[in-house]
C-alpha cells in the first residue's frame, strides 16, 4: 500500500465523526451558480416556456444538487468511496433524467445517437473509477470539475438518446449499461486489495478499513445501481407494452 499523503478534494479534506455534519460547502463560485441557476428557472417559469412537469424536474435536479455538493455529504464523500460512488449514482440515474426530462426540447437534436451515447457514457463511467484518474480528481479542483461534468454530461446525453429510441433499442441500452455497472461494481468488490489512494487513510478515523469501505462501495454500484438501471428498463416495457395493448383495443372491430 502507498504512503498515506493529504489530499485535498473539492468537499475538503476527509473529516471525522465528530465534525462530518458540519461540514457544509460554503464555496462562493459555487453558491453563486446555485442562484443563477435559480434565476433561470423561475424565468423559465415565469415565461411558461416548459411545461409544469418539465419545470419540477428541473427543480428537482437543482434541490439534488445542493444536497451533493452543499450538504455534509459534499465532505462525507472525501472520508468514504462508498459515499462517493452514491454520489456518482445521484448523478448518473437521478439528476441527468432529471435534467433530460426537463431540457429536452432544448437537446433532443444536439446529441449522438443511442449506442454511441451509450458507449460515450460508459467508458466515462469506468474510466474515472480506474484509481489513476479518480485520484486526479481528488488532488486538483479542476479535474474534479471535469469529473463531475462529464459523468453528468454524457449521461444526460444517454438518458435523452433513450427517451427519443424506440423502446426496444431503449431498453436494450439500459440493459447493456446495467451489465457493465455491475460488472465494474463486482471487479471493484473482489479486487483483494484498496485500490484508490485518497481512501488508504481516510476511513480511519471511522473503524472502517479502506478495503472495507472499497468492498461495500463495488457491492453499492454491482446491486443498488445495477437494479436502478433494470428498474427504469422494466419500466419502459410496461409503458410499451400498455401502449400496445391499447392500440390493440382500438382497432378491434366493434
Amino acid at each position: 500500500m502507498d504512503e498515506p499523503r493529504k489530499w485535498a478534494p473539492y468537499c475538503g479534506e476527509a473529516p471525522g465523526p465528530e465534525i462530518w455534519l458540519s461540514r457544509w460547502n460554503l464555496d462562493p463560485v459555487l453558491g453563486a451558480g446555485l442562484l443563477l441557476l435559480a434565476l433561470a428557472l423561475w424565468r423559465v417559469s415565469v415565461g411558461h416556456q416548459l411545461t409544469p412537469r418539465r419545470q419540477l424536474s428541473l427543480r428537482c435536479a437543482w434541490v439534488l444538487t445542493v444536497v451533493l455538493y452543499v450538504s455534509p455529504l459534499c465532505a462525507l464523500s472525501s472520508a468514504f468511496f462508498t459515499v462517493r460512488v452514491v454520489h456518482h449514482i445521484a448523478l448518473v440515474l437521478v439528476m441527468a433524467p432529471l435534467l433530460a426530462f426537463g431540457l429536452e426540447p432544448w437537446l433532443r437534436r444536439l446529441l449522438a445517437p443511442l449506442w454511441t451515447s451509450t458507449a460515450i457514457a460508459t467508458v466515462t463511467f469506468w474510466a474515472w473509477h480506474a484509481p489513476a484518474p479518480y485520484a486526479a480528481a481528488l488532488s486538483s479542483d479542476v479535474s474534479y470539475a471535469l469529473m463531475q461534468f462529464t459523468l453528468l454530461a454524457s449521461a444526460v446525453a444517454f438518458w435523452v438518446a433513450v427517451r427519443r429510441s424506440d423502446p426496444v433499442a431503449a431498453m436494450g441500452a439500459i440493459l447493456a449499461t446495467t451489465v457493465s455497472m455491475g460488472l465494474l461494481g463486482a471487479l471493484i468488490t473482489f479486487a483483494g486489495r484498496p485500490l484508490y489512494a485518497p481512501h488508504f487513510a481516510s476511513t480511519l478515523s471511522w473503524g472502517v478499513s479502506p478495503l472495507e469501505d472499497q468492498q461495500l462501495a463495488g457491492i453499492t454500484m454491482w446491486a443498488p445501481g445495477s437494479i436502478a438501471y433494470l428498474a427504469a428498463a422494466m419500466w419502459i416495457g410496461w409503458r410499451w407494452m400498455h401502449a400496445e395493448r391499447a392500440r390493440g383495443l382500438r382497432v378491434e372491430p366493434a
